[in-house]
């Protein structure tokens, strides 16, 4: 059975019918279990009436939701890179089916806080690991193929939020979350049994040969992008973690939030895919500098706009903007390190940019807290967003020309 699988592995290209039909399968694998970013951000106003706790605490919840998702990120990218992407997926969908079926229980605060770890480490699976597993299947199209492995997540955000509100309109938060930890098992394990193929191995030094080279070292490299990871995600966590309990705030309710927080997510899926093919054009660096800066500006928009059909409007702008951010970090690390470490160090910028939202998601909450308003909140982002930016200079001021860049076809 192994022969076999290598023999077929051999027969494959890059950028065939077979990394294209793959790529299908991560979308909707990472659709399904993206579920697990955004479910707290709705239920987030629910869940603090139900259990009594302030803003700031019940925001930690999603802190905890994005603490499992980095560190599943980091480990589960580690172990895809050892045994492959099957086995890892198929303990992701499990985490994540339990994880929300056990805090539809959950009696005390504490506990729902803690299962929400088990949350973010099965959602995980549906993020750094199948990036940087369809990055081994592709090379001429890998930008725009890493991006839209990465949109799932998105399209997870702009179609979760409605079904989970309507869920929990007519029977409660707890009845939402015991129906997602259902529908998650029955659909993620038959897809994460469909990715058993071995990737091609008839190009690995074209597939695996970095196209860059940097002044600096991998180590250094590494750590500037989970500084800017972490700076571009607390500046994202504001709209994105408190956009629903902004809009309870001013007095439109929870479904208004839910609706803006869906037409986000849903320009930030056009804007990924846009932003993966504008990669493939100029690559990681420059892609991540554009979308930054343009995530940057639409932070400032929500300071002079707080009516509803402004702030729709600047929802959809901020989408529209940011999308090419998290994604694009994966195919930096592609572009300049070695392939055979692509799932931990892909996983592990991940862990920082979770570590970006979940600081951002509790500060803004705690800033709420302290100023009984959004708009220092806002102002913190922008400021992030602001380091972020830099870094990102950083990284482009030290390129060097190289006799390894292998030109785009």
């Amino acid at each position: 059975m192994l022969q076999k699988s290598h023999e077929l592995a051999e027969q494959r290209r890059p950028d065939d019918i077979h990394a294209w039909i793959r790529l299908g399968i991560c979308l909707i694998f990472g659709t399904v279990c993206g579920v697990g970013m955004w479910s707290m951000v709705v239920v987030l106003p629910a869940v603090q009436a139900d259990f009594g706790v302030q803003r700031a605490d019940v925001s930690l919840a999603f802190g905890t939701t994005m603490v499992g998702f980095g560190l599943g990120n980091a480990f589960i990218g580690r172990y895809v890179d050892r045994f492959g992407t099957t086995v890892p997926l198929l303990m992701g969908s499990l985490l994540l089916g339990g994880g929300y079926l056990l805090s539809s229980y959950a009696m005390s605060y504490t506990t729902f806080a803690l299962l929400q770890v088990a949350v973010g480490l099965g959602a995980a699976s549906g993020f750094g690991p199948i990036i940087a597993d369809i990055s081994h299947w592709f090379v001429r199209r890998r930008g725009i193929a890493m991006a839209t492995a990465a949109t799932g997540n998105y399209i997870a955000g702009a179609v979760w939020p409605t079904i989970i509100e309507t869920i929990m309109s007519a029977s409660g938060w707890r009845t939402a979350f015991f129906t997602i930890g259902i529908v998650c098992m029955c659909l993620m394990i038959p897809l994460a049994l469909l990715l058993r193929a071995r990737p091609p191995l008839a190009h690995t030094a074209e597939v695996n040969q970095p196209r860059l080279a940097t002044r600096f070292a991998p180590r250094t490299l590494q750590l500037i992008l989970a500084l800017a990871g972490i700076a571009c995600c607390v500046a994202m966590a504001m709209p994105q973690v408190h956009i629903v309990a902004y809009c309870v705030d001013l007095g439109f309710g929870v479904a208004r939030g839910a609706e803006m927080l869906s037409l986000m997510l849903f320009g930030g899926i056009f804007s990924r895919l846009a932003f993966g093919l504008l990669s493939d054009r100029i690559g990681g660096v420059r892609t991540l500098l554009v979308s930054s800066t343009l995530q940057c500006a639409a932070l400032i928009l929500y300071l002079p706009f707080d009516g509803l059909t402004s702030l729709y409007i600047v929802s959809l702008i901020f989408g529209l903007s940011q999308g090419g951010i998290v994604s694009t970090y994966a195919l930096i690390i592609r572009e300049y390190l070695p392939a055979r470490e692509a799932g931990q160090r892909v996983g592990l910028v991940i862990l920082a940019t979770v570590v970006g939202m979940a600081l951002g998601g509790w500060m803004s909450g705690w800033i709420y807290d302290v100023t009984g308003s959004y708009t220092a909140a806002f102002l913190n982002g922008i400021a992030w967003n602001i380091l972020n930016i830099a870094l990102m200079l950083l990284i482009l001021s030290g390129n060097v020309r190289s006799p390894r860049v292998v030109a785009a076809q």
